[in-house]
């Protein structure tokens, strides 16, 4: 199935969480994180139409890896996988 979304919205992939800190503590699943998290973008839409006519295009392209607000995304299953749809101003950074 393809996916394309809308306007300024961005089709992210969840990064896996970590579940061992790098001194090596095992962290368990019911500990809350409330700090930004990662993904890949996998789509993007066309941009946002602006109140002049004017097109402002996303700026984050498929295969970026991105830090975005946890809970900005909307989560949907597709195909058995989960996917995050998320608007432009959710996404924090674009990492490299």
């Amino acid at each position: 199935m393809n996916i394309k979304p809308l306007s300024e919205y961005v089709v992210l992939e969840p990064m896996a969480e970590e579940e061992k800190t790098k001194s090596g503590i095992f962290l368990p699943h019911t500990a809350q994180k409330d700090e930004p998290e990662q993904g890949k973008v996998v789509a993007v839409g066309a941009g946002k139409t602006m109140s002049n006519g004017q097109k402002k295009e996303v700026e984050v392209k498929v295969g970026d890896l991105v830090l975005f607000n946890k809970y900005g995304p909307n989560k949907v299953k597709i195909e058995g996988k989960e996917y995050l749809i998320a608007k432009q101003d959710d996404i924090l950074a674009i990492l490299s």
